[in-house]
């Protein structure tokens, strides 16, 4: 008990020492606590039948019905499985691109080539996934569409892109790529900043190639950054991009079997049946499954690359 008052004693000491400090974090700890971690009393709607009328607390409680109707639903598999291939694809492309990409710009010797291209490559981050949509019909229209003109042109069978739902899971990875690429670009070129370039000096006076230097200076010093990048996006696996899925496929049902995912897949279900236990259900088993994977990943890179760990 004493130990504890220490603890709070010092924790008041260090605020009254540092009021600046604290008063700049204030904003971001407000913006948690009301956005992340008050929503959470929430979780209590997947177990009851909740009607508007009765509100929260007044809604019949039904333990686990609301799981056992989202999982006696032969769509459930699907739509996760489609949710982790879809992320694993977006995490592994977007990341190695990023890398790439971030590695290609940090050779380069002109200072004004490397700002220009970091700021088109990371302007797509800002551009809304309905905008993006609007260019995307453009270009896969079946009947005037950018891309069946330019077959049509070259004499090669137009394709019917909107039912072509096994192309699909590879046209979305690209306008992923297209969207977050740049923004991660620009994480690892800070990192790769960071590094002493005494390294490289050292390394370059020892006879070391540029691929050299990358392999065993640039990569082992950035590793830390990437895995915890790579932690923060396993976290999510479970959560489907919903903007951009829903923005550009939308209500097709012919491209289902491919790009459903839990997210959408729930706010049909939301839309249609106005469940909210079956969607606040969904929701709770998309948050536990990520945060046991997030636990799980960082316990194994904290067993072979401790300083890559997030805790």
């Amino acid at each position: 008990m004493r130990k504890r008052k220490f603890i709070v004693f010092d924790v008041l000491l260090d605020i009254s020492k540092n009021k600046a400090l604290y008063l700049f974090m204030l904003p971001g700890l407000l913006y948690f606590l009301l956005f992340a971690y008050l929503p959470m009393a929430g979780i209590i709607v997947a177990f009851k039948d909740y009607k508007v009328n009765l509100g929260i607390m007044g809604s019949k409680w039904v333990g686990f019905d609301n799981f056992k109707f989202l999982f006696s639903s032969d769509k459930v598999l699907r739509v996760t499985w489609n949710t982790v291939f879809l992320n694993a694809m977006f995490i592994f492309f977007q990341q190695a691109i990023a890398i790439v990409t971030a590695l290609f710009l940090n050779e380069v010797g002109s200072k004004v080539f490397k700002k220009v291209t970091q700021s088109f490559i990371f302007l797509p981050y800002f551009i809304s996934w309905i905008v993006v949509s609007v260019f995307a019909y453009n270009l896969f229209a079946s009947e005037g569409g950018l891309l069946n003109s330019i077959l049509a042109f070259l004499h090669i069978p137009e394709v019917a892109w909107g039912q072509r739902a096994d192309l699909w899971p590879g046209i979305l990875v690209l306008f992923s790529i297209w969207k977050y690429a740049g923004f991660l670009t620009v994480i690892y070129i800070a990192a790769i900043t960071g590094v002493n370039t005494e390294y490289f000096e050292s390394a370059a006076l020892d006879g070391a190639t540029k691929l050299q230097q990358i392999r065993y200076i640039t990569l082992p010093v950035i590793s830390p950054t990437i895995t915890i990048m790579v932690l923060l996006s396993v976290g999510r696996i479970f959560y489907g991009d919903f903007g951009m899925i829903y923005a550009l496929v939308g209500d097709n049902a012919s491209l289902y079997a491919t790009t459903d995912v839990i997210d959408t897949f729930v706010y049909r279900s939301l839309r249609t049946i106005g469940d909210a236990g079956m969607s606040s259900a969904a929701g709770l088993y998309q948050s536990v499954v990520g945060f046991i994977l997030v636990l799980g990943f960082n316990a194994l890179v904290k067993k072979y690359k401790s300083e890559g760990s997030l805790f």
